[in-house]
């Protein structure tokens, strides 16, 4: 299998998504498992049947104020970063492993139960740096009770890595007391065992992290405009304030 996984299958899922389907539905029609569904067409517009599933929720209106303003954003983000250039690509995954990946030992070990985090991370990885596929591993922590062939399946799909090398998964047993949810999938940690690349991952973390590398940006970015409706020249308890948006030429 490719790189892309099953193509066919996705652009069908794709489709039939588009159209009003189910994941279940598209599952089951693909003969793919319901979470790899859900992978390829999380970024399609899907719209439920009144007729179907009867009347929609309603939020309060601060929750759909919520929304809008996340979704808003999210356009407004894309607009802003548009296809990444090759240094904008290497930056995020250097932040991400500085925040998530595992800084001592031998081998470069990433771990989370967020897939697009997790699937950024290995394109990052692919991309920047000479990796035998043979040599990554994988290991996913789940709580018992969960379908760990499910959950195996769906990060072998995430990762692109097979499933004859995943190690031996880790069943947690849940406390009630501390803990009430719990991740479908799991967590799971995906390791390269190669020194060397560790040790130019945690170069660009250290580079990334430096004074000299973000504090022009971040003196910037640090500057705030107080709401022309709030009278006064600083924000004040319960003022509206928001973050300026630095133009390429200010930063420049």
């Amino acid at each position: 299998m490719g790189y892309r996984g099953k193509v066919r299958e996705q652009e069908e899922a794709r489709r039939l998504r588009a159209q009003g389907w189910i994941l279940s539905r598209i599952a089951e029609e693909l003969r793919v498992s319901k979470s790899s569904v859900s992978l390829w067409v999380r970024d399609v517009p899907f719209t439920p049947s009144k007729r179907r599933y009867g009347p929609q929720a309603r939020y309060h209106p601060w929750q759909t104020r919520k929304l809008r303003e996340i979704e808003e954003m999210r356009e407004w983000g894309l607009d802003q970063l548009g296809r990444l250039s090759e240094k904008a690509f290497l930056a995020p995954g250097a932040a991400l492993y500085a925040g998530e990946g595992s800084k001592t030992g031998h081998a470069v070990v990433f771990a989370n139960t967020d897939p697009t985090m997790v699937r950024f991370f290995c394109a990052w990885l692919r991309r920047f740096f000479d990796v035998d596929e043979s040599r990554l591993r994988v290991r996913v922590y789940l709580h018992q009770g969960l379908d760990l062939d499910a959950a195996e399946q769906f990060w072998a799909d995430v990762t692109d890595i097979p499933r004859s090398q995943f190690g031996k998964p880790y069943r947690a047993v849940a406390d009630s007391s501390i803990r009430k949810t719990k991740h479908e999938h799991g967590c799971v940690y995906v390791s390269y065992s190669c020194a060397r690349v560790l040790r130019g991952i945690l170069g660009l973390t250290r580079a990334l992290l430096s004074s000299d590398s973000y504090s022009g940006v971040a003196q910037q970015v640090a500057q705030r405009i107080v709401n022309p409706e709030i009278a006064g020249s600083s924000p004040a308890p319960g003022a509206k304030a928001q973050l300026r948006l630095i133009t390429n030429d200010e930063v420049a």
